[in-house]
């Protein structure tokens, strides 16, 4: 049942992503980014907005402290076993394509898991990453709020009799580009390598 839940809102959120793109570029507007798309999709609503996170330093941040350069978000959870380490991996490594290339980006983990993710557990997962990335968690209401901003999905699974504090949590798998000033731009899913990223971001910065 979980399962089919998480696919759902997969569905949903897939659906939003193109709402958005046809609102902010399908509707006779010239899109400055059309080049840097692979795909055409049309639909109806926004991604991206306003957010208050904490982050690993325990400092409140807003979106706009967090956006203040080219950046890459990613929501998902310290505890993750597998998906989010892989993920944050190939971010990481799009990232220093990047910076090989002069183009500075900021990669940002946003935790679904504020239960466990302190900024203290925020600090030792981003260290082990890289220098740069910016780790964020909140309150339950903070968290919920970003994730809703960017349409994303989590859903805690029930842990094992006796053993509360291991638990997994389902999640969309997105990563979003957001730009200062614009905001989101683009997303994308696991399947991309870390050099295809790099050069599809690259665009989205030589259109800015």
């Amino acid at each position: 049942m979980t399962r089919m839940i998480a696919i759902a809102a997969a569905a949903v959120l897939v659906a939003a992503l193109a709402a958005h793109y046809f609102l902010s570029f399908g509707s006779g507007g010239e899109d400055r980014f059309a080049q840097c798309r692979e795909g055409k999709i049309g639909g109806g609503a926004k991604i991206g907005g306003p957010f208050t996170l904490v982050d690993e330093n325990g400092e409140t941040v807003t979106d706009e402290d967090v956006i203040d350069q080219p950046t890459l978000l990613y929501f998902g959870y310290t505890f993750c076993p597998d998906v989010c380490p892989l993920d944050m991996s190939r971010n990481i490594e799009a990232v220093e394509v990047l910076e090989e290339r002069g183009r500075m980006v900021k990669p940002v983990f946003i935790s679904i898991d504020p239960d466990r993710d302190t900024p203290e557990m925020l600090t030792d997962f981003t260290d082990n990453l890289h220098p740069r990335l910016l780790g964020l968690t909140g309150s339950s209401e903070q968290v919920r709020a970003a994730s809703q901003a960017y349409r994303t999905y989590y859903q805690k699974q029930e842990p094992a009799e006796g053993d509360e504090d291991y638990y997994l949590v389902d999640h969309s798998t997105f990563t979003y580009l957001a730009l200062p000033e614009i905001g989101f731009v683009e997303f994308f899913r696991r399947d991309i390598g870390p050099d295809r990223m790099a050069d599809r971001v690259e665009c989205f910065l030589d259109a800015m």
